[in-house]
């Protein structure tokens, strides 16, 4: 398969890694942003997202972490599907109350830099996908 490209997107005056990807769980699904974060171990949206899914949050797997402030917040885990410009996987997911409300998500090493071989260029704010 061929490599995905994408732009940087403009946030508080800085360039960010920000994709449009689609979180789909059972025969629903939501576009949002993500930002991609190597220093993430998990993808993570805010509960809100997962609610409008049809997701029961709390229903999940309780987990905590910690997010670069180093406050503990709790998540849920849950299985979803994400599709990246048309490819589609399985991954596990933490919806979490603790985050901005409908804020951009975070796609981190477990389900998203398993999946793709990650090239990040600022100069040229772009970012380029390869399907492992």
């Amino acid at each position: 398969m061929s490599a995905l490209t994408f732009h940087y997107k403009m946030v508080d005056s800085y360039w960010r890694p920000i994709i449009l990807i689609e979180v789909i769980y059972k025969r629903s699904s939501i576009k949002h942003e993500v930002l991609i974060d190597s220093g993430a171990d998990y993808c993570i949206f805010n509960a809100e997202i997962g609610e409008v899914l049809g997701i029961d949050i709390e229903k999940g797997d309780r987990l905590q972490f910690k997010g670069i402030d180093g406050v503990e917040q709790i998540g849920y885990s849950h299985r979803i599907g994400i599709n990246v410009k048309g490819i589609t996987y399985n991954a596990i997911a933490v919806f979490s109350y603790d985050i901005a409300d409908m804020s951009c998500g975070i796609v981190g090493q477990l389900y998203f830099f398993d999946h793709f071989k990650i090239n990040f260029d600022y100069q040229k704010a772009s970012i380029v996908l390869r399907p492992k």
